[in-house]
């Protein structure tokens, strides 16, 4: 099979990311073998590939927004048929005896495995899931518009859900990409009474983020007419917390939504930014019921992806352009299809 392998971390712009024949994997018993039709690509990626985020394997695939049909499946396989349409998310195993586990927060597994990561993902033309860890895809989806869902679509989910907006407090969101773009579709669906509020440095960032209800757009440092009850930050940028920070009304909650910021996060006078009962959390990657509610949430409302798409071979180009905000919204790679490329679809 044709796959796009890593095999030593540097900076996107060297194109680290090479085409690769390698043997197509078999499945194990509780397995299902993917014939991949399309993949992700978001800033995770950039992050494994670039050394900010360390693989353990070498070489490794990446992608974990995985969309394709199961081709074979493991003795013990039921949950599946061959030629049923699945998903892949970042989350591609879990121990299921841990206290976090047990808890349902599986999420937080010290021996959980990621898609992409620990375990060879979809930037390749097959992939093996177990059964447990795939999840069949609403009708109404093409192949392109579930590729973001699963990631952008169910990351951003259980950001909002972390959130916990009540109908009519005030919404902020710093960064206006993949997931943020799929989060406002959200919010206008649960919380009508809400409004929105862009954070963005982009003007075409912003005049999507106009066109799917944002009542305000500015960049981070920028005030907006109001406080804000709740503000969800997608970036990678340390100085957004201090800017979040310092729109949060009083009793407000910052949820952020990084594995990692690219540069520090500058210090906070307590006085200023985090008194007065301002709260700050942290999302850490995703559960199955994450993806189990979303899902079909997203079928209802519904979710309407912007998307990019390319051709496998320019995973290096499409993570550049991710490095540097030159995207609209999702990247989607076609493995396999009709090989119409390199086309923007709002549907």
């Amino acid at each position: 099979m044709k796959a796009m392998i890593l095999d030593r971390q540097a900076p996107i712009d060297r194109k680290p990311l090479k085409m690769a024949d390698l043997p197509t994997p078999a499945p194990d018993d509780h397995q299902i073998l993917v014939k991949v039709s399309v993949c992700g690509a978001c800033h995770t990626d950039l992050d494994e590939v670039e050394g900010r985020l360390e693989p353990t394997l070498s070489p490794i695939i990446p992608g974990h927004q995985v969309v394709g049909n199961v081709i074979d499946k493991g003795n013990a396989v039921t949950k599946f048929e061959v030629g049923q349409r699945v998903g892949i998310t970042w989350l591609f195993s879990s121990c299921g005896q841990c206290e976090f586990c047990r808890a349902g927060n599986e999420n937080l597994c010290g021996k959980a495995l990621w898609t992409g990561k620990d375990a060879h993902g979809g930037y390749a033309e097959y992939t093996v899931i177990g059964e447990d860890f795939a999840y069949p895809i609403p009708d109404r989806f093409s192949d392109s518009q579930a590729a973001p869902l699963l990631c952008a679509g169910v990351i951003g989910y259980r950001t909002l859900r972390l959130a916990d907006i009540t109908d009519g407090q005030k919404v902020g969101l710093f960064g206006f990409g993949a997931s943020a773009h799929i989060v406002i579709q959200i919010i206008k669906h649960k919380f009508p009474n809400s409004p929105v509020y862009v954070f963005t440095k982009t003007a075409r960032h912003a005049e999507l983020a106009g066109r799917l209800g944002a009542v305000w757009t500015g960049r981070s440092g920028d005030h907006p007419p109001e406080k804000l009850n709740k503000i969800m930050d997608f970036t990678p940028v340390g100085e957004c917390v201090r800017d979040a920070l310092g729109v949060l009304e009083r009793g407000g909650r910052l949820v952020i939504n990084a594995i990692r910021k690219e540069t520090p996060v500058p210090p906070l006078d307590y006085a200023d930014y985090l008194w007065l009962e301002r709260e700050i959390k942290s999302v850490a990657n995703v559960t199955r019921v994450d993806a189990e509610e979303f899902l079909p949430l997203a079928a209802q409302i519904p979710i309407v992806p912007t998307i990019e798409e390319f051709p496998l071979e320019q995973a290096n180009e499409v993570l550049t352009s991710i490095k540097h905000s030159k995207l609209r919204a999702a990247a989607v790679l076609k493995i396999t299809g009709d090989g119409n490329f390199g086309k923007t679809s709002v549907s």
